[in-house]
């Protein structure tokens, strides 16, 4: 029996078991088996086969954005309007065959767009490009859902199912769980609260399937059968996605709005150039990224060229995005801006800094 084969057995075991509290530990252990054998397929240990032309995309630019959705949908025509980018666009199936890069330039920040090939149901099983469409998604700081706002169903939903099957979570935070693999001693189980779907009995069998037998665990949070498996996995990619829905031109205002109301959700008019400067806003928001000027002693800040950091980025942080030995060479720094009670206010390594500060390095003497 192959891998697919395999696969599918399992899923419809899956299907048909009832979920309570008798069954938890039979379905954890059919996960566990699941998600080894999609391992197995999608990152095959044999000899790598050829590479896939228009796949080899160099990553440029301040941040990675992949454009994903179901063939004709308007992701190409996007991407011209956003980036100036040709991309084959026409009103049938499949027209981009390869991956498309575009440049988007926001609030001083070169955002990388990547227009991947329709992405098709299945996709996570291998067929049509779904294998490179998948790993180059897994690259991208932000995945930009494409859907179009006139086919009802479950299209998203089938979206979401195929990154999840092969380990891309959407949207969530990475489980809170402390998970080491060691040389000898054991399998040491211990959790901070009271949990609901794991025992420490299933920890071990899930782990031993995966012939771990000695490990330290810690877990943080009331996480589930799959959370565990991620962890132990250790390949999840967590990444947050924005669901864009195209083509509302075409359907009531009161749809129109019911869709806008959801959830990380952003409508627009590909066709009528409806909310597209909206959509790129919302990119800038959902990739969390910050401005960040320099100043040299007895100069005025460089508002021209600011640093594009990740929010949340300290001190240490932008002495690097400087330069590699800047670090090495710190003193202090003097910052101005939200960041600060007062400015200039002297900061040290660990300071986090926030959009718009003004910040600059004084180095050690000598």
């Amino acid at each position: 029996m192959g891998i697919l084969e395999k696969i599918a057995e399992i899923e419809k075991e899956v299907a048909r078991t009832q979920k309570n509290k008798a069954t938890e530990y039979h379905l954890g252990l059919l996960k566990a088996k699941l998600a080894k054998y999609r391992v197995m397929l999608l990152e095959p240990t044999g000899k790598a086969g050829p590479k896939v032309q228009g796949f080899e995309v160099v990553r440029s630019g301040d941040a990675r954005v992949a454009l994903i959705g179901f063939p004709s949908v308007g992701k190409s025509t996007f991407l011209s309007k956003a980036t100036g980018t040709k991309s084959e666009a026409a009103n049938y199936e499949f027209t981009t065959l390869t991956c498309i890069p575009g440049k988007i330039n926001y609030n001083g920040a070169d955002i990388q767009l990547l227009d991947l090939p329709g992405i098709i149901e299945g996709a996570s099983s291998g067929k049509g490009r779904g294998r490179q469409v998948i790993s180059v998604a897994k690259t991208a700081d932000l995945i930009l859902m494409m859907l179009d706002a006139t086919k009802a169903g479950n299209q998203r939903h089938l979206l979401e199912k195929e990154l999840e099957a092969v380990g891309i979570r959407i949207n969530c935070e990475k489980p809170n769980i402390y998970f080491k693999v060691k040389k000898g001693g054991g399998i040491s189980f211990n959790s901070t609260l009271k949990l609901t779907h794991l025992s420490e009995k299933l920890v071990q069998q899930l782990l031993k399937d995966y012939k771990i037998h000695n490990a330290e665990v810690l877990i943080r949070e009331d996480c589930t059968v799959d959370d565990f498996i991620d962890v132990v996995l250790g390949n999840r990619k967590y990444i947050r996605c924005l669901y864009c829905y195209n083509k509302i031109d075409q359907i009531s205002i009161e749809e129109v709005d019911k869709i806008a109301r959801q959830p990380n959700t952003v409508v627009i008019s590909c066709e009528n150039d409806l909310n597209i400067d909206y959509l790129i806003s919302q990119i800038w928001k959902y990739l969390n990224l910050i401005r960040v000027y320099t100043k040299k002693k007895g100069e005025f800040p460089d508002f021209e060229g600011g640093l594009i950091l990740k929010n949340g980025t300290t001190v240490a942080g932008v002495c690097e995005s400087i330069h590699k030995t800047l670090k090495d060479e710190f003193q202090f720094a003097l910052v101005w801006g939200t960041s600060t009670k007062h400015s200039p206010q002297r900061a040290g390594l660990s300071h986090k800094v926030e959009d718009e500060d003004v910040i600059q390095i004084v180095k050690k003497k000598g």
